[in-house]
């Protein structure tokens, strides 16, 4: 038979440990230990803020080297990511220093919880799978070494290996199915971006079939995407509006939809600014419209009432022309990369604010990794019922921040306050 384990749960006092000892436990187990199996973050303390509901890391072998898997979870999304070596460690000590309150690191030889008190205090609870599965008629024998495997079947919208007509025709796929190698990031791209269209599709939209209207559409290869999900994966019928001022890339985008059989799908030759579309949309995109194209874009969203905005910036360079040299920020923007960048980080804020103040619930985020594209910022807004006082905070941090840059910003100038 085999004997019942005990569980011990001792504190940090009882093993004579320093109060954040058990983060360096931790960091050694997940970093040196070669049964490690899994490292489970998750529950918040009180009081203080989580961006993530839980996070998983666990030991993986891509092309013979040892890397760690983070998987990062919150109620819309998740992202998993691999690193190693340092990059990993760094990972690692960023994940431990995030205010969970509970930890469960996994091994083949045993497991054991950190479990973090209302006052701050860690409490250990260790159980060893070896005392508690030992056969006491056998020897001894080593720990099974824990599974490496890659994780190549999560689940995405448009999966590879899996003959797909969008993705063969914009050249993504070939004709047996496979990616080909100089499509991957195209590939990476693309089902980022339907992942984050997905999250949205159980907002109360008042019409069938949802109207998207994807503003500086360029070669519409993400917008072909949507509709070709929404209609042919989700089965949810959608039709598609394009704008571009590049009369090639519409005449280009016409032929691409009527090829492709999508007859809701119609592309017109429009400035965003000037444009007035015939039915409100449900959706609306704007990815990558160059600097303030993208102003343009959330104005139309705005005024015509969409439920969900999903805009990529892309440059932008109206900000940084206002940019003054601001104490303490001189050294900053006497440097030409930095000052962009600052714009790029104002410029966002600014419209992630006046999203807010226009009674959207708004967040930027990373929606794909940055090694596919480096354009990879995401503002997703959605219509909501916003408080009076979540407005008025959004009103207060918007005008602090314009007094503190001496910046009016494009958007402002397009809605009138």
């Amino acid at each position: 038979m085999l004997e019942t384990s005990e569980t011990t749960s001792i504190t940090t006092a009882e093993t004579h440990d320093q109060p954040a000892d058990y983060r360096d436990q931790v960091r050694r187990a997940v970093l040196a230990d070669p049964n490690f199996a899994q490292l489970t973050l998750k529950g918040q303390r009180k009081g203080e803020p989580l961006a993530w509901r839980q996070i998983v890391v666990r030991p993986v072998h891509i092309k013979n080297d040892r890397y760690l898997q983070f998987s990062y979870f919150n109620d819309r999304q998740d992202i998993t990511k691999n690193y190693r070596g340092s990059e990993a460690a760094a990972r690692l000590d960023e994940a431990l220093a995030l205010p969970f309150s509970a930890i469960h690191v996994q091994s083949t030889a045993d497991d054991w919880h950190v479990q973090i008190t209302k006052k701050g205090t860690p409490i250990i609870h260790r159980d060893n799978k070896r005392d508690s599965l030992r056969d006491p008629n056998r020897a001894d024998t080593p720990p099974t070494p824990p599974a490496l495997a890659h994780d190549h079947e999560k689940k995405l919208p448009l999966p590879a290996d899996h003959p797909d007509a969008y993705l063969q025709s914009v050249g993504i796929m070939d004709a047996n199915g496979k990616i080909r190698p100089a499509m991957h990031a195209k590939f990476a791209q693309v089902n980022a971006f339907l992942t984050l269209l997905d999250h949205e599709l159980d907002q109360p939209f008042a019409q069938t079939p949802l109207e998207i209207l994807d503003c500086g559409c360029g070669s519409a290869y993400l917008s072909f995407a949507a509709y070709h999900y929404l209609n042919d994966v989700r089965h949810l019928p959608a039709r598609l509006t394009g704008i571009d001022t590049n009369g090639k890339l519409i005449d280009k985008d016409t032929l691409g939809a009527a090829q492709l059989g999508y007859d809701g799908a119609c592309f017109a030759n429009a400035a965003i600014i000037d444009y007035a579309p015939t039915v409100p949309p449900d959706i609306l995109l704007a990815l990558h419209a160059c600097d303030t194209a993208t102003d343009e874009a959330i104005a139309l969203g705005i005024r015509s009432g969409a439920r969900v905005i999903l805009c990529a910036p892309c440059c932008h360079h109206d900000l940084r022309k206002q940019l003054e040299a601001v104490t303490p920020f001189e050294p900053v923007l006497r440097h030409g990369i930095l000052k962009q960048r600052m714009a790029e980080l104002l410029t966002d804020s600014f419209r992630a604010l006046f999203l807010r103040m226009m009674g959207y619930k708004t967040d930027v985020i990373e929606f794909v990794s940055p090694e596919h594209t480096d354009k990879n910022v995401m503002i997703r807004a959605v219509k909501s019922d916003a408080s009076a006082s979540t407005t008025a905070d959004a009103i207060s941090e918007y005008a602090a921040l314009k007094a503190f840059w001496h910046v009016t910003p494009y958007l402002e100038k397009l809605i009138a306050l």
